[in-house]
């Protein structure tokens, strides 16, 4: 199972060590539930990316986990950061990041953001025709112009993002009349943006997007500076998933292009994906109907993914890492939902109170989507190497829950 987890994880007597520091010392000195970032699993995606396209401008996907010491880490490979609302720019400039390595999207960009863009220099997306005079208006110069391909991505529904009928980006008639407006009212339009999907698990749907991309380019007669072929490529959850590497899912967009275009890649979820694990305290271990629970301490409030997309995990007892499994268990949040469950049906050594439960691949989208449902703080991240550990997101207390009340 270790292929899951993140590039520097080992097990060490018995015990899990990430970034060579044991999981047991990160839950004394930090609790439980914590998140944890492998640094070198965060830098090798990164150069994976770098390799793969030397000429690419590579940006983050800032919504896969917001966070401004992984944003830096990032910048300092050469990764600038893709965003889409006014708090992930505020990320993006907290960890120093220059405009000219940022892109701002949004289906519905307000004018705040448009201007706050506007004074960072970043490159904006028009995903709406109200979008061009407003970007204008807004004084944004350097603009892209976003193309719905038409192609339904082999992923959960809810994060298909290039099919006919999807909130996002234009359809060809469309954008180009987008195009043709953004040049009258003098916007600097430097290309076109796609994105397919998140969780891409196949290579086919974004190269039939990029043939697309092309054709519209085609019509156009246009040659533009810029094709942004965004993100989307997955990462693996259980040891039964495929997926693409780095090398072969660039490669085969950037053979598509178009010669002399300069792409943009707006890698998130393949980037720190496998870099992060959950840490969680077992509690209650009980028989229901057939099933025996295993409770932690987090649940549904720091992982929403299950709940919103059916999405599957494994698991290792942490501290018993080298046991052989006795039996299959629910993993059961404690949240007052029935359907608060993380893993279905997880194969492990019969887990005891107090056991570490350590989850793998959860470093993206699972804090960013997290909430404090039944008023559970979010718990904190750390970021790990060379046998250290460094707080990078400080846990939330009950306190702080109540300083908005009125």
């Amino acid at each position: 199972m270790l292929e899951l987890f993140p590039k520097s994880a080992r097990v060490e007597a018995g015990e899990l060590t990430i970034g060579g520091v044991p999981v047991s010392r990160l839950a004394d000195e930090f609790g439980t539930p914590l998140v944890v970032y492998d640094e070198a699993s965060v830098r090798a995606q990164a150069r994976a990316y770098r390799e793969a396209a030397p000429d690419a401008l590579v940006v983050y996907g800032t919504k896969a986990f917001a966070n401004v010491a992984i944003l830096r880490l990032l910048a300092e490979e050469g990764v600038g950061a893709d965003v889409s609302t006014l708090g992930e720019l505020a990320f993006a400039r907290a960890a120093g990041i220059a405009g000219d390595a940022i892109v701002f999207h949004g289906n519905n960009k307000s004018v705040e953001e448009l201007r706050a863009a506007a004074e960072a220099g970043a490159l904006v997306v028009l995903d709406a025709p109200s979008e061009v005079d407003a970007a204008a208006e807004a004084g944004v110069r350097r603009v892209l112009v976003r193309l719905t391909p038409g192609v339904e991505a082999v992923t959960h529904a809810a994060i298909r993002t290039a099919h006919e009928g999807t909130k996002f980006g234009l359809s060809p008639e469309a954008a180009r009349a987008v195009v043709e407006r953004a040049r009258e009212r003098g916007l600097d339009v430097e290309g076109v943006h796609m994105h397919v999907g998140s969780q891409l698990t196949r290579i086919e749907e974004s190269v039939l997007a990029v043939e697309r991309l092309r054709h519209f380019l085609e019509e156009l007669d246009w040659t533009p500076q810029t094709i942004d072929l965004g993100g989307g490529l997955g990462i693996r959850y259980t040891r039964e998933d495929e997926v693409p590497s780095v090398a072969d899912w660039v490669g085969a967009l950037l053979r598509e292009l178009p010669a002399g275009v300069r792409p943009i890649l707006e890698p998130g979820r393949s980037l720190v994906g496998r870099a992060g694990v959950t840490l969680y305290r077992v509690g209650v271990v009980k028989e229901s109907g057939g099933v025996t629970y295993a409770a932690i301490d987090g649940g549904m409030s720091d992982n929403p993914r299950p709940q919103l997309y059916g999405a599957r995990y494994e698991a290792l007892l942490a501290t018993r890492a080298e046991e052989l499994p006795t039996g299959v268990y629910r993993i059961a949040g404690k949240h007052c939902e029935t359907g608060d469950v993380l893993i279905d049906a997880a194969e492990l050594p019969e887990p005891r109170p107090g056991d570490l439960l350590a989850v793998p691949a959860t470093g993206a989208y699972t804090l960013a989507l997290g909430s404090t449902y039944n008023g559970v703080p979010r718990p904190a991240a750390v970021l790990v190497a060379d046998g250290e550990a460094r707080l990078i997101r400080r846990r939330e207390s009950v306190d702080e829950l109540l300083r908005f009340e009125t």
